[in-house]
């Protein structure tokens, strides 16, 4: 017995030594532990982020309803036999050549794809937003029901130290009856079972407390050296005025996961416009400017004419003559490049029809399937209304049966703080045995950590209500 004290004192110095280290932790607040999760919460962030996609592909589809405009450029030196680009005549040298364009595309007319596709991005983006909404509405509540958890734990853990206190005390006396070798010697002996027992419940209640403050750490993402130790918040314990159907009522209107839904629904039928746009012609116009430039092209200037043989002859009385003719000289001029821009510029206009006449029957098959995504909407939407509408059925039942529950407590305690009243005088004045007192005393004890657990249960019925309802807390 003189080994489990040993044990069970090095245990509370340990903890005493840990809780120094940590007196200069901060204590959270309950908005404040709400406002860490909400910066902090790993599964929010990725709320974020889906949300920001939504939004990046709706600003995509609008803009793809714009004209694309593409400019090209190219130089290059080309050895061999090749064809000057501008005499289209094959030579054998090298050159250097540039090709420069800017072209337009822009659709006209799709079955209004493009339009139905932006109007879809721009739902998808709305839902997306109202799920990071109820992601948080989510996370606030529960960030409340881990925060009123450690609160219930501590409650516990200083009902068990209340406990331990009062046995010990009564040791202190029993002790003495012992060492006086007066009264029951077995009584010392099970109060020290007793004392034992009440170590055991305090190590319990400590490990629970710490497995709920584990519980918020996780919930605000902070680091596991981190100690959240949550302040006592004024609770109020009424009774519950609101039926099942009034709270799911209100969560009809304020939940935003219920909004979320409808607006996939009409998103999914967009996607079926979407897909019967592939029945319809494809209109588009395309418009292009182009010129080129090669190091090949020359320019061949006049500098006078010469008399020059050309061979023939002529005979004159016998004689021969040589024939002369007048011959053009000319000098060869490279041209630049950007008179070779301006002379080889070229234009295109034009308009484009796509007429779908038979692809393997793709655009039917897509239009059956996005159906099929309506229907499935619809069903999510209503398997979200009968599963909440089930939970708050549940949820409210436990409430009120929890509440019965704590009205019959709160006599039960009052009933053995009597019967513990009366045991304890009877008991240290010798009239009645120890068992007597130490069931009066665990009676009692039971009694008040289940008051204390009823309580918190009510109240975080009552907050899980609260949430279906968008109460905020």
């Amino acid at each position: 017995m003189k080994h489990n004290q040993i044990i069970f004192t090095l245990i509370i110095l340990v903890g005493l030594a840990g809780y120094t280290q940590d007196l200069d932790k901060k204590s959270y607040s309950l908005d404040e532990c709400i406002s860490i999760a909400l910066e902090n919460n790993i599964d929010l962030k990725s709320a974020n982020l889906r949300a920001t996609s939504a939004k990046v592909n709706h600003q995509q589809s609008k803009a793809n309803m714009l004209p694309g405009i593409n400019g090209n450029f190219n130089l290059g030196v080309n050895d061999g036999r090749s064809i000057d680009p501008f005499t289209n005549d094959f030579i054998t040298q090298e050159l250097t050549f540039s090709n420069l364009g800017l072209s337009l595309d822009m659709t006209v007319f799709n079955g209004f794809r493009l339009l139905n596709t932006a109007k879809q991005n721009r739902l998808n983006r709305k839902a997306s937003e109202l799920e990071r909404e109820a992601e948080q509405q989510d996370l606030v509540l529960n960030v409340t029901l881990a925060y009123l958890q450690v609160l219930n734990s501590k409650a516990v853990l200083d009902l068990t130290k209340q406990r331990y206190e009062t046995t010990k005390k009564q040791l202190k006396i029993q002790e003495d009856f012992y060492k006086n070798e007066s009264g029951n010697p077995a009584d010392y002996a099970d109060i020290l079972g007793q004392i034992a027992s009440d170590e055991t419940s305090i190590l319990a209640s400590e490990s629970s407390l710490n497995s709920a403050k584990l519980s918020l750490v996780r919930l605000l993402n902070l680091p596991e050296r981190v100690v959240v130790d949550a302040k006592s918040i004024l609770l109020d314990f009424e009774k519950y005025n609101l039926s099942a159907d009034e709270v799911y009522k209100e969560a009809i209107q304020n939940l935003a996961t219920f909004k979320a839904n409808e607006l996939r629904i009409e998103a999914a039928k967009k996607g079926v416009s979407i897909a019967k746009s592939q029945f319809t012609p494809e209109v588009s116009i395309f418009a292009g400017v182009n010129t080129n430039y090669s190091s090949a092209a020359q320019l061949f200037n006049s500098i006078g004419t010469s008399i020059v043989e050309t061979g023939d002859f002529v005979i004159v009385n016998g004689q021969d003559f040589q024939v002369m003719t007048e011959q053009n000289n000319f000098e060869d001029e490279s041209i630049s490049y950007q008179d070779q821009l301006d002379n080889n510029l070229n234009t295109v206009l034009g308009v484009a029809v796509n007429v779908p006449l038979f692809n393997g029957f793709r655009a039917k098959n897509n239009v059956a399937l996005q159906k099929i995504r309506v229907e499935e909407s619809i069903l999510e939407l209503e398997r979200t209304h009968l599963e909440i509408k089930n939970a708050i059925a549940q949820v409210h039942f436990d409430m009120e049966a929890v509440y019965d529950r704590y009205q019959s407590l709160l006599k039960q305690v009052e009933a053995y703080e009597e019967s513990y009243r009366i045991n304890e005088i009877r008991f240290n004045s010798g009239v009645s045995n120890f068992l007597s007192y130490v069931t009066s005393k665990n009676n009692l004890d039971n009694a008040k950590v289940n008051l204390t657990n009823a309580k918190y249960e009510y109240l975080l019925r009552v907050k899980v209500l609260d949430y279906y309802r968008g109460v905020a807390n």
